[in-house]
């Protein structure tokens, strides 16, 4: 009888070692982390969570909480999302409370953490999946991954289920389509992920948060590694009311 494997997840504790050897005073409660950790000598904001917990209303306005102090009380001080986490939580609850909400006013405070001159950077360090990934990493100016991470959109079966096209159909995609496959070197080829660090995960950090990643390139990116042939080319032909080649 085969049984699935599940991986271990990611000790988080000593990822924080790797990532902050100058020190971090980051603390886990149900799941959800945050604090504070130095950088080159500057002390960043850390939020994040780990044990591949969905994204649900408490940890969304937990994450924004800790966005918005660091911007009244912290100006220009650069923010880390550490991201692991199975999606958004799929609950009846979280539905009637609009979770929606939530997660948007989220994406509001990484906005205004953003215009006022905050350097957010994400990373992927175990798993990254649907609603919960674009909450807690995507929306970042840069977001990276390890390599062993776990990036996607959707499992291929629920794929399949929802769009009614056969998982045999969507396999064979994925071959040649990054937009079906999961892993770190698929959405890096579509611009999501702006690098995939390997060995010195302090330095890798360092230089991403010396980068001014403000401004969303994805698109083009995307365009340029091949893996998003027409989200850039859709873009420039509205932005300059031209009809669209291709």
């Amino acid at each position: 009888m085969n049984q699935t494997v599940t991986p271990p997840q990611v000790d988080w504790r000593a990822l924080a070692q790797d990532l902050f050897p100058q020190g971090h005073a980051i603390t886990e409660q149900d799941q959800f982390l945050s604090g504070t950790a130095q950088v080159d000598g500057r002390t960043v904001t850390v939020v994040g969570t780990t044990g591949h917990t969905p994204i649900g209303i408490e940890i969304a306005l937990a994450q924004a909480s800790v966005i918005l102090q660091t911007v009244r009380e912290h100006p220009g001080r650069p923010i880390v999302i550490l991201v692991d986490t199975q999606g958004q939580r799929l609950r009846h609850r979280d539905e009637m409370l609009g979770i929606n909400s939530y997660m948007a006013h989220l994406g509001k405070c990484v906005e205004l953490a953003r215009r006022q001159g905050h350097r957010v950077v994400g990373l992927v360090y175990d798993q990254a999946l649907s609603g919960g990934f674009i909450t807690s990493g995507l929306i970042a100016d840069a977001c990276y991954a390890l390599p062993e991470a776990t990036i996607r959109v959707m499992g291929l079966p629920a794929m399949a289920r929802i769009t009614k096209v056969p998982e045999e159909r969507l396999t064979e995609l994925a071959k040649s389509n990054p937009v079906f496959a999961p892993g770190p070197e698929n959405y890096l080829r579509m611009g999501g992920v702006a690098g995939i660090w390997n060995g010195e995960l302090a330095k890798s950090l360092a230089e991403a948060l010396a980068q001014d990643r403000s401004a969303d390139t994805r698109a083009a990116t995307g365009l340029e590694r091949g893996g998003r042939k027409w989200a850039q080319r859709v873009i420039d032909a509205v932005a300059n009311d031209t009809p669209l080649n291709g």
